[in-house]
């Protein structure tokens, strides 16, 4: 820091100004990067005066703070990566897609910014703040607000195209060169193999999550994957563990804080059945070891003393070797043993622990769709379907999703719809479970109920246009689903109690079909929608 005077009246104050060598410039250099790749390229769901709104509350808050505590105004940098943290992070239900001036709720990130910020000076132990602010604001908001109002950055932000790869280079370079100075590598690695280890035994398990970008739940390899290499994830990793004034001050402390905040956040990702859950468990594990972490300290040794060293440590740990056993070999093989069955022994059990906590989440039960097609009906004649407009935001986020791959979805939705029908006429629920999804597995089923003691109608469609989207369901967890804008005719025929044809009727129609594929296999229907503007 640089000091200078600024007069106000016939006083002087001292005007503290950041040094260009503060790491915490460097961290702001990357941060601010990523916020204008998001608004340039990345389609982050996030405007400028949003961002300015949590980094200005920080700011001001700091400087009236600190100028009341110390008589000085203090260039705010820790505030303001504070407030910039949060913004990357939290997302409000309801802003407006690509618009970067919108002022929509930008109250909510003052407030989350502001709230974070004071906590620095309301929790505090032994004269330093317990948790990392925009960590346990971000927490805080997410589990009161929940997710109708409230969510929190992606897991997965965009294709791998150039501003990706971009961006991970922005943040890991940026990241090893921060931590490596600040001597938090280690701490970092120790984080990020432990996360690995640990969500690599869930997804081994079958865990699974849906994910609003995603148009299938995301489990497995694909799990592990998605979260390991999560952009956000390297953030979290590089930017908010490694605060210097939330972690452990030794080397040894270090490591082992990482790698217990990866094994809490594992614990806490692993019930959770969607990627909000999933996201709010992952930062929740650095609140719960910020809040042991004076525990902590009493375990490891201290800070540059002779035992602060890994391989000492980690040697002691297996080998039992200490002074105690009074320099007899026999006594330190005996106590090493013993110590090593006992590290099986726990990480056993933390293995079983983590996989039972992850059994709400476990696999996805897929309907047997082969036997109903086998059984039904469901010939399509893909001649009698109209030319398909696919949107060039379908082609950008999937290639496969463009001509035949399209027309292959559009036949799927067409016996769908055909099936639900057959569902209604047979009074067969195990039909609709095969097609039907969500919203519109409920509203046929709904459908069902009556059927059974009168009559019943049912409805084919004849498509003459058909316009293809992606429906994004932000503030929502049900994942991305294709939005299908058809227009053309639709026959409704009511049948008796006995199943004869009482009526028919013709009318035109315009709507727009929901498809996802919800349980990872078939394209199934999961609501009906007015037709899109447009289409």
């Amino acid at each position: 820091m640089t000091a200078r005077t600024l007069t106000l009246g016939a006083t002087r104050y001292p005007v503290i100004l950041p040094n260009i060598r503060d790491p915490r410039l460097h961290v702001a250099a990357v941060i601010i990067t990523i916020h204008v790749l998001g608004q340039v390229a990345l389609r982050f769901q996030l405007s400028v005066p949003q961002i300015l709104a949590a980094i200005l509350t920080c700011a001001v808050l700091e400087i009236a703070l600190t100028f009341r505590q110390t008589k000085s105004f203090v260039w705010p940098a820790s505030a303001m990566l504070t407030g910039s943290g949060v913004a990357l992070i939290l997302r409000v239900v309801g802003t407006p897609t690509d618009d970067h001036w919108t002022f929509f709720a930008w109250y909510v990130y003052a407030a989350v910014a502001g709230l974070s910020l004071l906590s620095k000076y309301v929790i505090r132990y032994r004269g330093s703040h317990v948790f990392n602010p925009s960590n346990v604001g971000l927490v805080v908001a997410f589990v009161v607000l929940g997710t109708s109002r409230v969510e929190p950055l992606d897991f997965w932000w965009a294709p791998l195209n150039v501003w990706m790869i971009a961006a991970y280079a922005v943040i890991l370079l940026g990241g090893l060169l921060i931590t490596r100075r600040l001597r938090l590598l280690a701490l970092a690695a120790s984080f990020w193999a432990a996360l690995a280890a640990g969500v690599g035994l869930l997804a081994a398990s079958g865990h699974c999550m849906t994910a609003s970008w995603s148009f299938a739940p995301v489990c497995g390899v694909d799990f592990w994957r998605v979260i390991v290499t999560s952009p956000e994830v390297m953030i979290f990793l590089f930017f908010m563990i490694t605060d210097p004034k939330t972690v452990p001050a030794g080397r040894v402390g270090r490591v082992v804080f990482g790698v217990l905040v990866a094994l809490a956040s594992t614990l806490l990702m692993a019930p959770q059945t969607d990627e909000f859950g999933t996201k709010v468990g992952l930062l929740a594990g650095l609140v719960v070891l910020c809040a042991v972490r004076p525990f902590l300290d009493r375990l490891v040794p201290p800070p540059q003393s002779a035992a602060d060293d890994l391989r000492g440590f980690a040697s002691g740990l297996l080998t039992g070797g200490d002074p105690a056993t009074g320099g007899n070999p026999a006594t330190g093989i005996a106590r090493g043993g013993a110590r090593i069955a006992l590290a099986v022994v726990a990480v056993l059990a933390l293995g079983a622990g983590i996989v039972l906590a992850g059994t709400p989440a476990r696999g996805v039960v897929v309907p047997d769709s082969a036997e109903i097609l086998n059984r039904l009906p469901t010939a399509i004649d893909p001649a009698t379907l109209p030319a398909i407009i696919v949107g060039q935001d379908v082609v950008d986020f999937d290639h496969e999703l463009a001509g035949p791959g399209m027309q292959a979805v559009v036949v799927t939705l067409a016996q769908n719809l055909e099936l639900e029908n057959q569902a209604l006429l047979r009074r067969d629920e195990s039909i609709l479970t095969t097609v039907d999804h969500g919203d519109r597995l409920i509203e046929m089923q709904g459908r069902l109920q009556p059927v059974t003691a009168g009559t019943v109608v049912i409805t084919h469609y004849q498509f003459d246009a058909i316009e293809v989207s992606l429906l994004v369901p932000f503030g929502r967890q049900d994942g991305l689903s294709l939005g299908l804008a058809a227009r053309g005719t639709m026959t409704q025929e009511t049948y008796d109690a006995a199943r004869n044809l009482v009526s028919r009727q013709s009318s035109p129609f315009a709507q727009t079909f929901a498809m996802r594929r919800a349980t990872g296999a078939r394209w199934l229907n999961v609501a009906v929608l007015p037709a899109i503007p447009g289409g």
